[in-house]
């Protein structure tokens, strides 16, 4: 990669035209400026100028060398001018999270890019494990997971929390026993079997041994379709609340009223090098508002 420093130098040497008047500029001596302009020449291998008396014209590669030291500068006018600017509804905007917390936050973010067409908003769901990497890596900037990373790089602010439900067909009456839920079957999804472990151990101890002892009745990996089969009366599932709410066939759901709750926490993850710019906040702040909703009185369904 060709010197920055040389290619100013370069590039204020053919607007000037002169090598005092460069040094001037540019606050150096005039060996300086002959000094930058000898080393870029062995860089790319080539002569960049050819003298003319007190004059100097450019070579072919000179040419080409003037090009790309304009062009950057102007890329990096652009940049200082974008920074400056921190306009909220420009740029992007690359967030991920769990599948179920991505069903109520994409609807609540189509409006916000139909206000802001400049705005770019990516949303990936994935496992926990993939959204910390993507923060640790840099390719995400907003990042939801269920337990503050403790990272050195990373910054993390509590959002509430989110009950984990069993979810079973409306037609269901009462609280089922474990005994029940065995005979329906489990309709499984990737996080499910952790989420059985959380929630059962607390509320059939004498007799939960372990998901790996469910009676499986199902498996599905796309979060919206996990309860349909439910719906129609085909076993039962585990889901954080948010799967739950935003499923349309909710009414053919219910969740059971256990004696024990579970709930997951939430967590706003971001990098600390990275600063929190107009167009972050405004995002950070609506993905506050999802969490706070999931947070409220959990009455929908439950009985």
């Amino acid at each position: 990669m060709l010197n920055a420093g040389w290619l100013r130098t370069f590039a204020a040497l053919c607007q000037t035209g002169h090598f005092t008047k460069t040094a001037q500029r540019l606050g150096m001596t005039q060996p300086g400026v002959s000094q930058h302009l000898r080393k870029l020449e062995a860089q790319v291998g080539q002569p960049l100028i050819v003298q003319q008396g007190k004059g100097f014209s450019l070579t072919q590669a000179g040419e080409a060398v003037l090009q790309l030291a304009l062009s950057r500068q102007e890329e990096e006018r652009r940049l200082m001018q974008a920074l400056q600017s921190d306009d909220p509804d420009q740029g992007e905007v690359r967030i991920a999270c769990s599948g179920s917390f991505a069903l109520p936050l994409a609807p609540a973010l189509f409006p916000l890019m139909q206000q802001a067409p400049g705005l770019t908003v990516r949303l990936e769901a994935a496992p926990q494990a993939s959204v910390l990497q993507g923060l640790q890596d840099g390719r995400v900037d907003l990042g939801i997971l269920d337990h503050d990373p403790a990272h050195p790089r990373l910054q993390a602010r509590h959002l509430g929390q989110e009950q984990l439900c069993l979810v079973v067909p409306a037609a269901w009456s009462g609280t089922p026993g474990f005994d029940d839920l065995q005979r329906a079957g489990f309709i499984a999804h990737p996080d499910g079997f952790g989420y059985a472990d959380d929630l059962f151990a607390l509320n059939f101890p004498d007799d939960f041994t372990g998901s790996a002892g469910l009676h499986l009745r199902g498996f599905l990996n796309q979060i919206g379709q996990i309860p349909s089969p439910v719906a129609r009366g085909v076993g039962y599932t585990l889901l954080p609340r948010s799967g739950f709410q935003t499923h349309p066939d909710r009414d053919g759901l219910r969740i059971a009223d256990l004696p024990h709750k579970r709930h997951h926490q939430l967590w706003l993850v971001s990098r600390r090098d990275r600063p929190m710019t107009a167009r972050l906040r405004k995002v950070a702040g609506l993905v506050s508002d999802v969490a706070a909703q999931l947070a409220a009185p959990e009455q929908d369904g439950a009985g």
